[in-house]
C-alpha cells in the first residue's frame, strides 16, 4: 500500500511531466485558485448573471427535483444542500475526515503521476465533491454539481469521488464553467468513480467554457459485476483546449459501460476528446458513440476497446462533421483483443452535410439556414434525456446559431 510520504515523491517527480495528449501549459502561468470563497444558503440567492451561468450547464438554482447541490467557486466550497437523506454528499475534504475507510478510494484509480495535471492536484491537496450511495438506495432525483472558475488566470485543481454500493442507484448532473468576464484560466479535475456490484450510475457532463481556457480532465471508472455506468458529455461553445480521455475498468462479470459524447469545437478551439474502455471480465459490454462538429476548430476523437476477457461486446461509433473549411476532423478508433471469443466493431466517418439533403429540406419549404439547423439537431441527438428546460433552449439557440453560420 502506497503512503502519504510516496505518493508526494511521485507527484513531485511529475510536476513537469507532459501529458501524451493535448496542448501542453505551464502551469507555472496560473496561480492556484482561492480556497476562501463567498458562501451561499441559497442558489436562487445569486445575482442574475451568475444564475444563468448555472442554468446553462443544466445546474438549477431553485434545487427544484434534484435530491442534492453542490457548487465549487474556484478552489472552495460555496455551496451544498441535500435534500434526500439516503444520499451522502459533501466536500472530498469533510468526507475524508468522516469516514477513514474513504483513504482506501482516494488516488487509486487515478495516479498522482499520470502526468503534470494529476500531479499538481495532488500537491495542492485539491477537494471537490463525495457522493455515496448506499446499498440498495435509488435516488429518485439527480444530484447536482457545478465547478465554476469565478477569477481569470487561476488554476482550478479538483478532486471528486463518487461511489455507487451494490444495488444502489445514482444520477448525477454536473455542470463546469467560468463566470462571466474570466476568460483565461485551466482546470484540472480528478475523478474516481466506483460502481458496485448490480449499481447503476448515470452521469451527464455539460461544460460551458470561455475561449481561452485550458481543461485537463482526469476520469477513471471502475465496475464490478452487474454494474451499469451511462456518461453523457456535451460541450458546445468556445475554449480553447480540453483533452479528455476517462477509462472504464469493467472488472465485474456483466458489467456494461456506455460513453456518448457530443461536442462542437468553433474557430481557435482545440478538443481532443475520447473514452477507453478495458474489458477485464467475461461477459462485458460497451457502447462509445461520439458526434463532433467543427465551425473551424480542430477536433481530435478517440476511442479505444480492450479485451483482455472471453464473451466481451463493443461497439464504438466516431462521426464527425466538417461545415466551414480551415475545422480539422480526426478520427482515432482503436481495438484490442488478446484472447478468444470477443466482438469488437468500429464505425467512423468524417464528412460533410450533404447537400441533397439540404435541398431536400429547402424543397418541403424550410429556409437554407433552417434545414441545416435540422441536420445538424438530428446528427448531435445520441439519446441524451432529462435535460432542464434551460439548458435544451439553450441547446437549440447553439444549434441554430451553427446553422447559421454554416450557410
Amino acid at each position: 500500500m502506497q503512503t502519504g510520504n510516496s505518493l508526494k515523491e511521485k507527484a513531485e517527480k511529475a510536476i513537469e511531466k507532459s501529458a501524451m495528449y493535448g496542448e501542453d501549459f505551464d502551469l507555472n502561468k496560473f496561480e492556484i485558485a482561492a480556497q476562501e470563497v463567498p458562501q451561499t444558503d441559497d442558489l436562487e440567492n445569486l445575482d442574475d448573471d451568475f444564475k444563468k451561468t448555472l442554468l446553462n450547464v443544466g445546474v438549477l438554482t431553485d434545487e427544484k427535483d434534484r435530491s442534492g447541490s453542490f457548487l465549487m467557486l474556484d478552489n472552495g466550497v460555496s455551496h451544498s444542500s441535500l435534500k434526500d437523506p439516503n444520499i451522502e454528499l459533501m466536500s472530498l475534504h469533510e468526507a475524508l475526515e468522516k469516514h477513514d475507510w474513504l483513504k482506501d478510494y482516494s488516488w487509486k484509480l487515478v495516479s498522482v503521476d499520470a502526468d503534470k495535471y494529476t500531479a499538481k492536484s495532488y500537491l495542492e491537496d485539491a477537494n471537490g465533491y463525495f457522493i455515496r450511495a448506499p446499498a440498495g438506495q435509488k435516488s429518485s432525483m439527480p444530484v447536482q454539481t457545478c465547478l465554476v472558475m469565478g477569477h481569470k488566470d487561476v488554476a482550478q485543481t479538483v478532486h471528486n469521488i463518487i461511489i455507487v454500493e451494490e444495488d444502489a442507484k445514482l444520477d448525477v448532473i454536473t455542470g463546469c464553467t467560468t463566470k462571466k468576464g474570466v476568460e483565461r484560466a485551466i482546470h484540472l479535475g480528478i475523478s474516481e468513480i466506483y460502481v458496485k456490484k448490480g449499481g447503476i450510475l448515470n452521469f451527464t457532463m455539460i461544460h460551458n467554457w470561455a475561449g481561452d481556457v485550458g481543461v485537463r480532465p482526469r476520469t477513471v471508472i471502475h465496475l464490478e459485476e452487474g454494474a451499469s455506468f451511462v456518461n453523457n458529455y456535451i460541450l458546445l461553445k468556445p475554449v480553447r483546449s480540453i483533452q479528455s480521455y476517462p477509462t472504464a475498468i469493467l472488472d465485474g462479470e456483466g458489467a456494461f459501460a456506455r460513453f456518448h459524447t457530443i461536442a462542437v469545437a468553433h474557430p481557435g478551439s482545440e478538443l481532443d476528446l475520447g473514452s477507453r474502455v478495458l474489458f477485464n471480465a467475461p461477459n462485458t459490454k460497451a457502447e462509445l458513440i461520439s458526434r463532433t462538429i467543427t465551425t473551424g476548430g480542430k477536433v481530435i476523437a478517440r476511442g479505444e476497446m480492450v479485451a483482455n476477457k472471453p464473451h466481451c461486446k463493443g461497439h464504438l461509433e466516431c462521426h464527425g462533421l466538417v461545415l466551414k473549411d480551415g475545422g480539422t476532423q480526426l478520427a482515432i478508433p482503436a481495438l484490442e483483443a488478446s484472447v478468444a471469443d470477443v466482438e469488437l466493431t468500429h464505425e467512423a466517418a468524417v464528412g460533410r452535410i450533404a447537400r441533397e439533403q439540404v435541398e431536400y429540406l429547402m424543397a418541403r419549404g424550410l429556409s437554407e439556414e433552417d434545414a441545416v439547423g435540422m441536420i445538424v439537431r438530428g446528427f448531435l441527438d445520441v439519446g441524451i434525456t432529462g435535460l432542464p428546460d434551460e439548458l435544451a433552449k439553450d441547446i437549440d439557440d447553439t444549434i441554430a446559431q451553427i446553422g447559421k453560420d454554416a450557410v
